[in-house]
């Protein structure tokens, strides 16, 4: 499996900048994609951004297009999350997870996930 470790959160008010990183360790050659989600208090789990292991695709939620960017370092071994123009509705815990392809499903499934760090936007 693949271990991951966010770091990079904090407090930040509106309008400003927070850069998130995640170190992955492990079998990561079996990874088949790496995404970042979020969970604000009270609120479901929701997909923030999406890489393929070459960088060739990218998806972002509507809610943060335009404003955060994914990235990875595969020399590194680690994700990125770069956010700009953050809003208090950012607010949550971020996570980063990795995905695996899934012989029986026939796709790539998230199956490893960081611990989190938490971002707090105020206004």
């Amino acid at each position: 499996q693949v271990q991951l470790v966010e770091s990079g959160g904090g407090s930040v008010q509106s309008g400003g900048s927070l850069k998130l990183s995640c170190a992955a360790s492990g079998y990561v050659f079996s990874v088949c994609g790496m995404g970042w989600f979020r969970q604000a208090a009270g609120k479901e789990r929701e997909g923030v951004a999406a890489i393929s292991p070459s960088g060739s695709i990218k998806y972002y939620g509507d809610s943060v297009k335009c404003r955060f960017t994914i990235s990875q370092d595969n020399a590194k071994n680690t994700l990125y999350l770069n956010m700009n123009n953050m809003k208090t509705e950012d607010t949550a815990v971020y996570y980063c997870a990795a995905a695996v392809w899934n012989d029986f499903r026939h796709g790539c499934e998230y199956n490893s996930w960081g611990q989190g760090t938490q971002v707090t936007v105020s206004s």
